[in-house]
């Protein structure tokens, strides 16, 4: 089993900057990939970015691109989003996610998941 922790979320202005992370524990040897995803209320959950845990490869959706960030440090099996220009529209339960084994499937597919955590709540106010 695997268990994930996210933190970092919270209350931020416009155009300020928050850093989410998630801490992997159990049996997490054998991980193929993490990734964030959020929802907002009333929304369904959507993909944000993901990493390669092997390579640190990422890829980020089309409205995050360009002002969140997403890194890895093996040694502590954490994963941090760093979000910076936020907007009111990033408002959102922020979820990470962890694949055990790779799927034919991409990463920015909720079905590529094992694991989640229980997720962090951001707002963006105007």
């Amino acid at each position: 089993q695997v268990q994930l922790v996210e933190s970092g979320g919270g209350l931020v202005q416009a155009g300020g900057s928050l850093r989410l992370s998630c801490a992997a524990s159990g049996r997490t040897l054998s991980t193929y990939a993490m990734g964030w995803f959020r929802q907002a209320t009333g929304k369904e959950r959507e993909f944000v970015a993901a990493i390669r845990w092997s390579t640190g490869g990422t890829s980020y959706a089309d409205s995050v691109k360009g002002r969140f960030t997403m890194s890895r440090d093996n040694a502590i099996n954490t994963v941090y989003l760093q979000m910076n220009s936020l907007k009111v529209e990033d408002t959102a339960v922020y979820y990470c996610a962890l694949e055990r084994s790779m799927k034919l499937v991409p990463l920015s597919s909720m079905n590529a998941y094992d694991y989640w955590g229980q997720g962090t709540q951001v707002t963006v106010s105007s």
